[in-house]
């Protein structure tokens, strides 16, 4: 029980900021390029609290780590914040501006998991060998790495779904962006089946090796 109450407490931060500041940064970048509802609803924050939903940032990403440590391996982590409103309408030009809205989140999360790494070298190179600290880090990186996989699966309404309704030709992507409405059914159907975890870990592993290389640790 000990080990489970460290393993939440080592995870509870980093899944919070990555969750969180992944729905800050599509706010961010829907007001950069025309759109400012976010921003007029408060929602372009680093505050936590007003992003977190009590399901998908926190119940849901405990879950899956205590299942993760009673089955005595790993697991595909993800969760969710409350949606950041974006008003597609709104921005200068819809097509390819939701490319960049959508690209957003994912790039926070490679961000925050570099910042992650970078903090594991800091504590290393000062000698700080306190394993909270050290265990945080990794799952920071861990954790950021699994939720810019999951939402770079094209399929609609993940990011990567938005972002390839964004490349496709006029007539396929509004027949692509038809596929939304069953979106959240199929991705959950891959998350029973394991498919998604299949499917996505070889994706994971190569991202945390890359940030692990990069900055040599």
């Amino acid at each position: 029980m000990d080990d489970l109450i460290q393993t939440i407490t080592v995870y509870a931060i980093p899944v919070i900021f990555a969750i969180t500041l992944h729905e800050a940064a599509h706010g961010y970048v829907a007001r950069m390029f025309g759109d400012s509802t976010a921003w007029m609803l408060g929602r372009v924050s680093l505050n936590p609290m007003r992003h977190i939903d009590p399901i998908g940032t926190l119940l849901v990403p405990a879950l899956l780590l205590i299942s993760a440590r009673i089955a005595g391996g790993g697991g595909f982590m993800f969760g969710w914040a409350k949606p950041v409103p974006v008003n597609f309408a709104n921005l200068r030009n819809p097509k390819r501006d939701m490319i960049w809205v959508a690209a957003a989140g994912p790039a926070a999360n490679l961000a925050m998991a570099c910042g992650w790494a970078l903090f594991y070298r800091l504590l290393d190179a000062g000698g700080v060998d306190e394993p909270f600290f050290l265990s945080m880090a990794k799952a920071g990186i861990t954790f950021n790495i699994m939720l810019m996989a999951l939402n770079l699966v094209p399929i609609p309404p993940l990011d990567g779904g938005r972002i390839l309704i964004g490349l496709l030709p006029r007539k396929l992507s509004l027949a692509y962006a038809s596929v939304e409405r069953y979106g959240f059914i199929i991705v959950l159907v891959l998350i029973v089946t394991g498919l998604l975890s299949t499917l996505m870990m070889p994706f994971v592993s190569l991202g945390i090796w890359f940030i692990q290389t990069l900055f040599q640790f």
